[in-house]
């Protein structure tokens, strides 16, 4: 089929060529008075599968050359079109977006006269940066469309990985909140221990800290939230002299750096009825349950980070690949002075 190349585009006026193509794989974009308007993408693709010819000028321009003049229109060209070769390969109908995504991607048999877009794309190199404030606004973007947002990952040998990702908190179902007043626990280094079965409450009614025989021991940050809600009194062993929640949380600070950051996250995922738990075996924060740990399965870890954290995409793959690999997702909480956001991320084959 032959193609000129004008500009950043080819055409193929041949009205039955272009009808063609067209109708068997939704190549290009249909023109008034017949034949169809590739972009470099789709063009490129369709001369690597012999199906196109391209020329300027009377001249034949070999597919090495276009790709040339595809990566100096368009920097970002050589990921994008590893991404849009590969999902083309997988069956679907692929289609630039001009907006905050770079593909809309139909399902499998669909067609964009007919069909909904499933996917909006983006084709990242392993070596971009990861900010998670642009993650959170492309999930929030995605959600409010109805589509689901892929991030399609490619690494320095050329090989694709692909993540869902998806804005929003996890909930669980509400539950009767029942309030049996202060108990008393004592800090003894990095944690406080409740004694004499008195903590009995705090367990039964919110799966807080672990018990040990008759004595409940509480993590800093179950502490802190405890004395927050008024149901925690501690003491010091030595002095038996009571701290306030100020006092603890300064002692808390000293002892772990990110204490405050941790908090903020646990202290949104209690509100929302989640249990927390420690995330450490799993190399993370913490991990989540909606009811009794002992009776229900961790479907979440999660990650408490800054608001404005950055880092590279070899770290979240780690954390991601780690989440699979125990059948649970992670969930990114970017915690800012205002509110606590959630991004989830998971791997997939599209």
């Amino acid at each position: 089929m032959p193609g000129d190349l004008i500009g950043d585009s080819v055409l193929v006026k041949d009205q039955a060529e272009a009808s063609q193509i067209y109708n068997k794989g939704f190549y290009g974009y249909p023109q008034s008075g017949g034949g169809i308007e590739l972009d470099l993408l789709e063009a490129i693709f369709l001369q690597e599968c012999d199906r196109l010819v391209v020329s300027e000028e009377g001249s034949v321009v070999s597919h090495p050359e276009l790709i040339r003049k595809a990566a100096r229109a368009s920097p970002d060209f050589g990921i994008r079109y590893i991404v849009y070769r590969d999902l083309r390969q997988r069956g679907y109908v692929v289609k630039s977006d001009a907006g905050d995504f770079d593909f809309r991607v139909f399902p499998r048999g669909g067609t964009p006269s007919t069909t909904q877009t499933k996917y909006w794309v983006n084709a990242v190199s392993e070596r971009a940066p990861f900010h998670i404030r642009d993650m959170i606004k492309l999930s929030q973007t995605s959600d409010q469309t109805r589509k689901e947002l892929l991030l399609a990952v490619v690494d320095e040998e050329g090989d694709i990985t692909y993540y869902q990702a998806a804005a929003g908190a996890p909930h669980a179902p509400k539950t009767a909140k029942v309030d049996e007043g202060e108990v008393e626990g004592f800090l003894l280094e990095d944690r406080v221990l409740v004694m004499n079965g008195t903590g009995q409450s705090l367990h039964s009614q919110g799966f807080y800290g672990k018990p040990i025989g008759r004595t409940l021991q509480l993590s800093l940050i179950e502490t802190a939230h405890l004395m927050r809600l008024g149901r925690l009194i501690i003491r010091l062993p030595n002095t038996g002299r009571k701290m306030g929640v100020a006092a603890f949380k300064k002692k808390a600070t000293s002892i772990q750096s990110d204490f405050e950051l941790r908090m903020r996250a646990y202290d949104d995922m209690r509100e929302k009825d989640l249990v927390v738990k420690t995330g450490f075996k799993y190399g993370t924060h913490f991990r989540v349950y909606d009811g009794d740990p002992s009776n229900h399965h961790s479907r979440y870890l999660v990650h408490a980070i800054p608001a404005d954290y950055e880092t590279g995409w070899p770290e979240i793959s780690r954390a991601v690949r780690l989440a699979h690999g125990v059948k649970k997702d992670i969930l990114f909480a970017a915690v800012s002075a205002k509110s606590v956001e959630y991004v989830r991320l998971r791997r997939m084959r599209p």
